[in-house]
């Protein structure tokens, strides 16, 4: 009897290690991906690279890369937008009728950058909202769960490494 009980026991033991394996791969796996994520040096040089490589003849106009910090650390950060660049005679190829695709670029107090968004937008304002700087981004209207009309504001924060949206207008 003795036997037989300790026999189940470990049966079951056996059967939740695959279990047991799964949940601590859940957990881990998020932080391993985060971490994986390589800084640049200079977005600017980045992305400018890219689309001399994509692209016959790359041009880029004045507001291609804007410097600012955007979460508020004391950082400048930095955003990209692709409206911007001429791509073989033809500007802002992947601009559409829900914008221009925006890049998020975020500086780390140990040198380098990483991005933390692309967004496809008509522009943004950055705005001093409650004591601290916002993103207010145009966006198409859809993105306000409305079918026409004028452009909705999204209103975000940059918090940590997320945009945290505070308003939809």
């Amino acid at each position: 009897m003795k036997g037989q009980r300790a026999f189940i026991q470990k049966r079951k033991a056996v059967k939740l290690l695959p279990v047991l394996l799964n949940v601590v791969l859940l957990l881990v796996m998020p932080v391993a991906a985060f971490a994986q994520q390589s800084l640049i040096s200079d977005p600017e040089i980045y992305e400018k690279k890219h689309f001399q490589e994509q692209c016959t003849e790359a041009s880029f106009g004045d507001g291609f890369l804007i410097r600012q910090d955007i979460n508020n650390d004391g950082l400048m950060d930095a955003v990209v937008n692709e409206g911007e660049l001429t791509c073989d005679g033809q500007k802002g190829p992947q601009c559409n009728e829900d914008g221009c695709t925006y890049n998020f670029y975020l500086q780390v107090a140990e040198g380098g950058y990483f991005m933390i968004a692309t967004a496809q937008i008509f522009g943004y304002d950055f705005v001093q909202r409650f004591g601290n700087m916002v993103l207010a981004m145009k966006m198409s209207p859809r993105f306000c769960d409305r079918t026409g009309g004028d452009p909705c504001v999204v209103t975000t924060r940059v918090r940590g490494t997320k945009f945290v949206t505070i308003s939809k207008k």
